[in-house]
């Protein structure tokens, strides 16, 4: 009988401790990983030179979110996050014009819809606006000029979330954004691992 009832009682904990885990509710979270830029601008009318140069750098950050599990397994939620690059800056010289460019910080507005493939783990694809504020320094004949800009695009990807307590997940998400105008290409890549807290 106390076997019984131990038994019984040890499943009713793991039954509530299961439900308990879920990701409905807000979420804060910090996040880092991989930033891949890649750019391409034309020659500029003052003779700065073209760029054509792609860049690595560390990148970290943080976000603010919300899900809710709409029906069974379906997750829909939304992020907005901030994000800082170091050593991320480029550029390019001719013989009497230099041009550097460095994007400062980004932040990014997005929705996410996910699948549980478990009740601890999902699977999900994100997208939605993306800015990044880049500062971008012309020298021509000695003189310099400098200007700050922001660069408004989109951003699509996708990962993995998993539930690791009641309150903490943790997430590895690959992104990619669009921030070029024109002729100009302003492209960037990011894998993020990520942490988060949830309400």
């Amino acid at each position: 009988m106390k076997i019984r009832l131990f038994i019984a009682a040890a499943l009713a904990g793991w039954s509530i401790q299961a439900s308990a885990q879920d990701f409905s509710g807000p979420s804060i979270g910090i996040q880092a990983g991989w930033n891949n830029t890649d750019v391409g601008l034309p020659k500029g009318k003052d003779g700065t030179p073209a760029i054509d140069q792609s860049t690595d750098a560390f990148v970290a950050g943080g976000f603010l979110a919300y899900d809710y599990e709409v029906v069974p397994h379906v997750v829909l939620g939304a992020q907005a996050e901030f994000n800082i690059a170091a050593s991320d800056e480029f550029g390019a010289s001719a013989a009497a014009a230099s041009i550097r460019v460095n994007p400062k910080y980004a932040f990014d507005l997005t929705a996410r819809v996910g699948y549980l493939v478990t009740p601890q783990t999902l699977l999900y694809v994100r997208g939605g606006y993306s800015n990044a504020r880049v500062r971008t320094t012309a020298t021509v004949d000695s003189k310099r000029i400098s200007s700050s800009d922001n660069l408004d695009g989109w951003m699509i990807g996708g990962g993995a979330e998993r539930l690791i307590t009641d309150h903490i997940s943790a997430r590895l998400e690959y992104r990619y954004s669009d921030l070029g105008e024109g002729p100009s290409k302003f492209d960037r890549h990011q894998i993020l691992v990520g942490a988060a807290y949830r309400f």
